[in-house]
Parts: C-alpha cells; structure tokens; sequence
C-alpha cells in the first residue's frame, strides 16, 4: 500500500509516530510490567486511524482511510485465520501427547549430555519450520531441563542452541514463521523458493552451535524412565495437517486461491475427525462407580474437544499482529513508509538495508518489521527478498529478548537462561549471523 500524499510533517502525523513510539515502548517492557503486547499497540492502532481520518478530511479526503484501513484489515484477516489452522493443529498434537511422547524418548534413552545438546538444537531447527518457534523451544527446553536441570552450564548454552535452531528452522519454511508466512501470502516469493534459504538456515545455527559444543560438560546424566505415549489419534492428526499443508500449497499453486482457505479447509477435516475421536473416546467412560474411571479420562485429560485446542490459542500473539498491522499500515497512509524506504533502500541500498533489519530485529519484534518492508515493496530481486526474510527470522537469536522463543526459555528456565547469559555467546551468534549472510550470497548468486 502507498500514500497518496505526504503527511509526515503535519502535526497529526508526528502525534501517529509518537504514539506508535509510546505503544512499542511499553511491549517492549512487557516482560516487566506483565501487560501483554498485544494491548498498548490495539490502542495504538485505533488512535493512529483516527489521526490519519483527521489528517486526510483537512484536505477534504474523507473516503481514502477508510478504502485504506479495509485493505489492511483484509490481510491481516487472512493471516489470521491461516496462523487460527495451524495454532490448532499444533495444541491438538500436543493435547495427544505427540510432543511429550519425543521428549520422553529423549530423556530415557540415555544419551551423554553432548549428544543432548545436540539432538535438542537438531529438533528445534527441523521441527520449527512447521510447528512455531515458541512451541518448539519449550519442548527442547523442557528436555534439557528434565535430563540435567541442576547442571547451569549446560542449560544455558543448550537454550542459547535451542533459540538459534528454533528461529533457524523457522526462516526457510512458510510454515515457520509469521514473517516466512507474510513474504509468502504477499506473494513475494513461491512455496519452493524458501528451501533455498535452508543451507544458509542451518550454517545460522550450526556455527554458534559448533562454537558453543566446547562450553558443554561432558559426561551423562542420571538415567529417567519416563514413558508417555502418543494418544489414539496423535498419528493421524499429524497426517492430517500435512495433508492439510499439502491442499494449501495446490490450492495457492495451480488456482491461486489464498492460502487461509486450504488451511480452514484442513481445520473443517480436523473438527469432524475430532468428533469422532471425541465420541469413541466418552464410550470408554464408564457409567457406573466413577472412582474407576481410567486415568486418561479424569477431569485433567477430559475426552478430547477441538474446541480446547482452539481456545489454547496464542490469542495474544494474534491480537499483537492485529495492532500492529493496523499500526503500521496507519503511518503508511500519512507517507512514513515512503520515507523510509527511501532512506534505507535508496540511501543505503538493498544489502545495507536488510542487514541491518536483521539486527534491528534483535530489539523490535520482527512482525512490524517485515510488514513495514512488505508495504514499502521495494524494488529488490528474489535473492534480495530471501535475504530479508533470512535475517528478519534469525537476527533475534542475537539477543534473548530478540524472538518470542528467547523470551519464553527465561521464563522456563529462569535464573539459569538469562539476558546476559545469552549475551556471553552473542558473538557466536553473531558470526553465524554474518556466516549465513555469506553464504546465501555464495549458493544463491544466481538469484541476486
């Protein structure tokens, strides 16, 4: 979307800034106020719209912020219903225990810590490209947390591993991430054009791993014997959602069809077969002497319901996106977008641009970042738009508040994963961050 005027040096335009500046201000201290994110930009984005209507009526434009504020409103209600599909497919395999039955296999299988730490980074890059990076730390997390929580040493490096191949894994799949999903939906890039970016992916995380591995005890942990299985339907429901990722990709390739539609067409699939599960798992119920009814039925792991998973949500996450979509788009209408792709892309050209996105993204969440970039549109070849997915999905890992999964593992492991102690190896992260940019360069040339 482009302005259709400039309106960055009006009074109401500085007050739009100021106020986004402010409603930013206070996620980024959400971590010490305990107010969720998604709050102070909801604000932001109506008091934004407000200004910009203000703003386009003195010069007699009383039609424009509302065509405006509509198309914003359209994608970010694709996007939503597309992450409401996929969030429900991920509570639901983990409400199966299909997450908790590969953490128990790791426990108990009596592996040294090296091979741990290993294995726990390894998941995290492999399983983040579909399940999200949040999820999927805190399953790595709790793993190295159950083996050898009393070891400092060890957690906190495995944590540091686990963020970077978390958000690693996120940046070559459109299913990784809310940015890979973004470039994608917007069209920017096909389906198959992210895989390109696995190489340099797995060189971001395997580099400060490698350097990191030196940091790790040696020796194994005490034996556990922890033995979770999958509950009846776990497998299918992973058949489902790829069958599901599968329908979405066609529907999107061949019709052009937008992709939340495959994906509430997958969660439809997913309601009925979760009725039936549902109802084959209440006739195991006994009727009669309620003291005896199985463990997996008592009121902690009631019979399985769709509508829990869909209600486990990240609805925080989703109402975040919502403010500052609204947000963003409303300072593109008064021209701010404009202005700024002129200064970073003309001024200090494409390369300079999206380095240094990647590690403003250490700092500001990367959704506002690449919806601004997507809504500049800048006039950039594939290779260019690769290399700002890239280092917008894996520029967090520099610091721990950087990515929702650094932010979730202090919580977890708290006192033992911390700021600064992510902070100690944040040069390791940095040169495999500068590795990665190297080496999408070298393997994909041709795209530049």
């Amino acid at each position: 979307m482009h302005a259709a005027v400039d309106l960055t040096g009006t009074t109401l335009g500085i007050i739009a800034v100021a106020t986004f500046v402010v409603a930013y201000a206070i996620v980024i201290g959400e971590e010490f106020t305990h107010l969720r994110k998604s709050k102070p930009v909801i604000i932001g984005a109506g008091i934004i719209w407000i200004l910009v209507a203000f703003a386009y009526a003195a010069r007699g434009d009383n039609v424009t912020p509302a065509r405006e504020l509509r198309a914003n409103f359209l994608e970010y209600a694709e996007l939503m219903l597309f992450l409401l599909s996929a969030m429900t497919y991920i509570n639901t395999m983990e409400e199966r225990n299909v997450f908790r039955a590969l953490r128990s296999w790791m426990v108990s299988s009596g592996f040294s810590l090296r091979t741990i730490y290993w294995l726990a980074g390894l998941f995290a890059f492999f399983i983040s490209p579909f399940a999200d990076n949040l999820t999927t730390a805190l399953l790595m997390a709790a793993v190295v947390l159950a083996v050898a929580g009393d070891n400092k040493q060890f957690v906190a490096v495995s944590c540091i591993s686990i963020v970077v191949g978390a958000n690693a894994g996120g940046a070559f799949s459109p299913f990784g991430d809310i940015t890979t999903l973004m470039v994608w939906q917007k069209g920017v890039l096909r389906f198959d054009e992210f895989f390109a970016l696995f190489v340099p992916a797995a060189v971001n995380w395997l580099v400060p791993a490698a350097l990191m591995s030196f940091a790790v005890p040696r020796g194994k942990p005490k034996m556990h014997t922890e033995h979770i299985r999958v509950k009846e339907g776990g497998y299918m429901v992973i058949a489902l959602f790829i069958a599901t990722i599968a329908l979405t990709v066609g529907l999107y390739h061949f019709l052009l069809l937008p992709p939340f539609l495959g994906m509430m067409s997958g969660l439809g699939v997913l309601t009925v077969y979760g009725y039936s599960l549902r109802r084959r798992e209440v006739r195991k119920i006994p009727t009669t002497k309620p003291e005896r009814v199985p463990e997996e039925f008592k009121p902690a792991a009631k019979p399985f319901d769709i509508f829990i998973s869909i209600k486990r949500v990240e609805w925080d996450t989703l109402m975040f996106f919502y403010g500052v979509v609204l947000c963003v788009g409303g300072l593109s209408a008064l021209g701010y977008l404009s202005l700024l792709s002129h200064s970073l892309y003309q001024g200090l050209g494409a390369t300079e641009a999206n380095v240094l996105i990647g590690v403003a993204s250490a700092v500001i969440d990367n959704i506002p970042i690449m919806y601004a970039v997507l809504s500049m549109n800048p006039a950039m070849p594939d290779g260019q738009w690769m290399l700002v997915t890239l280092t917008a999905g894996v520029g967090g890992s520099l610091l721990s508040i950087g990515s929702a999964a650094g932010v979730g593992l202090m919580g977890q492991a708290r006192g033992i994963y911390t700021f600064f102690a992510h902070l100690k190896w944040s040069w390791a992260v940095a040169l495999g961050y500068a590795a990665s940019i190297w080496v999408h360069f070298l393997v994909n040339r041709h795209l530049f």
